[in-house]
């Protein structure tokens, strides 16, 4: 009963810290990260045992999944240039920079736990900068925070796992690590990408029985995951890019048929998972941070001189974190933006070069992925010794998002200061015309004959009511006044006009979405055009009672 208790009290903090994230100018982050702090403090004494496995295992699928579901596919191939070197690039600039200078100033630390704890640093938490900026960064700088943090998840962590490799086993091998990691990426990648099809067509099959109970699709959603996850691990792939590349795979597949309900559940529960499990993501690191102090100065007579040389620890590699950061974000800018001059693009931003380079330098907040893959460092080695220096590395890790979180609330305001927003005209437009495409194809599908309305108008007053229907579908009014009239006659005649005016509103939507699958087929539209429109096209087909 104790765990039942314990999570149910975390989850109620989740929701609490949200609502005094409103109150307190602070970013939900940090608020959160107080409280599980504030928690754990030996008058309320909560502690917290994590399995290092289990969190690994139940955080990083389905927080990965949906990025990769949720992440604008034709805006990450528009600045794929910019968003490569940045998830891949710097992530190796970072591990090779940031691992010698760790070894170098911490010795007790090995090399290649170094290089492992400078890659679990490299993930970026585009959530997190988003709530801090709220909204203001340039568009197209917010999409390559995003499609970095998307990539980054992946390349480093799975550098991650290859330096503890090297470090529980002693072998390194720079060659056979990276036809190993070519590897096991297009491993993952394969499996997730083959697994979400598989899941797709069973779904279709599903559907096209009549097995189309929406609670029934999005257990296989919630489950889907975990399952490219562990069959990835169990392949010798990578289960994080399985993950990934499971969630890109789903956007397409979400499109099925006959799925409007299935949608705007699969929506509003995918919703409640992320929030809860990023909140409980800091609520943890709150709660150990008592326990994580306490470790790192066990072996030491007092705790306020090592906590103090600990911090400065902290603080020299955050410094060469945003230093490595700054000088790759400002050489890679100024090249690609020299490219762009050569092809005759023009820039990706109207932000001044060096502003841009300074908040892309600060946007790189690290959250969630850093804590939950420092959490996954294993208690012992394979011999049966304790890992080297576990506790430190999870005390870093911790200190390096807590500064870069507090240094992002601080700068990232000074720097938008005075930057107009862009208004995303050019988006704004396409969703008009979008809107447009989708009502012509209604207005055509309205326009054909139908079977279905021939037999309901064989006399004239129901022909000229079905006419009436399709200039205008009817006045509310009259609709109301017919509804309630007492004669049995005109209830009749009222529910079947009811079952008319659904099944010609229903072709029409559907007409819509056909024609915006289209667009969406052909490139014309991206993704955020589609999430956006198909969700009120969901909406208005589940008002009339007949969502499928």
């Amino acid at each position: 009963m104790q765990t039942a208790y314990t999570v149910l009290i975390l989850l109620m903090l989740v929701s609490v810290s949200r609502l005094v994230a409103r109150v307190i100018p602070l970013p939900l982050p940090l608020v959160q990260i107080a409280a599980g702090a504030l928690l754990a403090w030996p008058t309320l004494g909560l502690h917290v045992a994590l399995d290092p496995e289990l969190f690994l295992f139940l955080f990083l699928p389905p927080l990965l999944f949906s990025d990769g579901w949720r992440m604008p596919k034709r805006d990450l191939w528009r600045l794929r240039g910019s968003i490569l070197m940045l998830a891949v690039g710097l992530v190796l600039f970072t591990v090779v920079g940031a691992g010698y200078f760790i070894h170098w100033m911490l010795p007790s630390i090995p090399l290649p736990v170094a290089f492992a704890l400078a890659a679990v640093l490299s993930p970026t938490d585009a959530v997190a900068v988003s709530a801090i900026a709220q909204d203001s960064l340039p568009t197209p700088l917010m999409r390559i925070l995003q499609g970095e943090a998307l990539m980054n998840d992946a390349s480093g962590l799975v550098t991650f796992k290859f330096a503890l490799a090297a470090a529980v086993t002693g072998y390194f091998s720079l060659l056979d690590a990276s036809v190993n990691f070519v590897l096991v990426a297009c491993g993952g990648l394969a499996v997730g990408v083959a697994l979400s099809w598989l899941v797709g067509r069973l779904r279709r099959w599903m559907i096209a029985r009549g097995w189309d109970d929406p609670a029934t699709h999005v257990v296989f959603m919630l489950l889907l995951p975990f399952a490219a996850y562990v069959l990835a691990e169990l392949l010798g792939a990578s289960g994080i890019l399985s993950a990934v590349a499971a969630g890109m795979m789903q956007s397409w597949l979400d499109l099925l048929p006959r799925q409007t309900s299935t949608r705007l559940l699969n929506r509003s529960v995918w919703s409640l998972l992320e929030f809860a499990f990023n909140g409980l993501i800091f609520l943890l690191l709150g709660l150990q941070l008592p326990d994580i102090i306490k470790a790192v100065a066990s072996h030491e007579t007092s705790l306020w001189p090592t906590l103090l040389y600990r911090c400065l620890d902290v603080v020299a590699i955050f410094a060469v974190l945003v230093v490595l950061r700054f000088i790759w974000v400002q050489s890679t800018w100024r090249f690609i933006g020299m490219v762009r001059r050569l092809r005759g693009h023009s820039g990706i931003t109207q932000v001044p070069t060096m502003r841009s380079c300074w908040l892309l330098t600060v946007g790189g907040v690290r959250g969630a992925v850093t804590l939950a893959g420092v959490m996954s460092v294993p208690l012992l080695l394979g011999a049966g010794e304790d890992f080297p220096q576990r506790d430190l590395l999870i005390f870093i890790a911790a200190g390096v998002i807590l500064l870069s979180l507090i240094a992002a609330c601080i700068a990232l305001p000074l720097l938008l200061r005075g930057v107009i927003k862009s208004s995303d005209e050019a988006t704004r437009k396409e969703v008009q015309e979008t809107w447009r495409r989708t009502a012509e194809a209604a207005i055509r599908a309205l326009e054909e004959d139908d079977p279905a309305d021939k037999l309901a108008s064989a006399d004239a007053a129901q022909a000229a009511l079905a006419a009436e229907l399709k200039a205008g579908l009817m006045s509310e009014y009259r609709h109301h006044l017919d509804v309630f009239n007492d004669s049995a006659e005109a209830q009749a005649q009222a529910q079947q006009m009811d079952e008319l005016e659904k099944r010609l509103r229903l072709r029409a939507l559907r007409a819509q979405r056909l024609e915006l699958y289209s667009l969406r087929r052909h490139r014309q539209i991206g993704d955020d055009v589609l999430r956006e429109i198909l969700g009120e096209l969901d909406l208005s087909e589940a008002n009339l009672g007949r969502g499928k």
